[in-house]
């Protein structure tokens, strides 16, 4: 049997958080690493013009993940950076937004660190607060929210997980991955006592070219991001502060939904 490499022999995996997409809003960190980096593991989330910060001959492996389809599960990227890393590799592991922040990073921690592997974090701005600063989106805001939440609308068992008290007077709710779902997740905080009238914003492809601002009300969510053709990655922002956001505005939507009826 082969011996184990020793940790001077082993690569280091970096788990770096891309930001929302605009590559201005990377930090040094990350900019460094990506710039230097000869093996990039990354996901589907990170833009094009990050990827083309790396160096020319880098190695890219998209792991990207959908809805419907996953290049790789979760359990083969995890073993994939860990053979990486003790094949003497240095691996930047590139994920949208910040690592720790609905991206699995956690995971993929705690599989190189019971393979011996070295782990450095590098922290990046996430999605919500990223986006919300685009579109001028206060997520707190004194007087009008002081708390803040963020849930993932993707997930098994989405209709019987409770969110009450997530969001209304004096909160914000902030949902990932949640335009597939959105009708469901209206319908569920409406049956939990939050009122249709409350302001909600949904942020598409944040800080990107081709970003976008939607706002309406609570019971117009599943109706706005079908009538728009709201595509992922996009952010449903919940509370009184949404209502400050900057958009396409209220007349926008309601004439162009008028101008299709007619």
């Amino acid at each position: 049997m082969a011996e184990a490499p020793s940790s001077s022999e082993r690569g280091t995996v970096y788990l770096v958080g891309a930001g929302p997409g605009d590559p201005e809003l990377l930090t040094l960190r990350a900019a460094r690493l990506i710039g230097s980096a000869t093996l990039i593991v990354h996901d589907g989330l990170v833009d094009d013009t990050i990827l083309a910060l790396a160096p020319e001959g880098v190695e890219l492996i998209s792991v990207a993940k959908s809805r419907a389809r996953h290049t790789l599960p979760q359990e083969e990227i995890n073993a994939l950076l860990v053979r990486e890393a003790l094949a003497g590799r240095d691996v930047v592991r590139l994920k949208g937004g910040d690592p720790f922040i609905f991206g699995r990073g956690g995971e993929e921690m705690d599989a190189c660190v019971a393979a011996g592997v070295a782990v450095e974090v590098v922290p990046g701005v996430s999605a919500a607060i990223g986006c919300a600063a685009e579109a001028r989106l206060p997520l707190t805001h004194r007087g009008v929210s002081s708390a803040v939440t963020f849930v993932a609308g993707q997930c098994k068992g989405l209709a019987e997980q409770n969110w009450a008290g997530l969001a209304g007077k004096d909160r914000t709710l902030v949902i990932y991955m949640g335009v597939a779902s959105a009708a469901t997740i209206a319908e569920k905080l409406m049956a939990d006592g939050l009122s249709p009238d409350i302001p909600i914003a949904v942020l598409e492809k944040g800080t990107r070219a081709d970003s976008r601002v939607l706002r309406a009300r609570l019971a117009e969510l599943a109706g706005v991001i079908a009538r728009e053709r709201v595509v992922s990655p996009a952010l449903i922002v919940i509370g009184e502060v949404a209502g400050r956001a900057e958009e396409q505005s209220l007349r926008s939507i309601a004439d162009g939904a008028r101008e299709k009826a007619a």
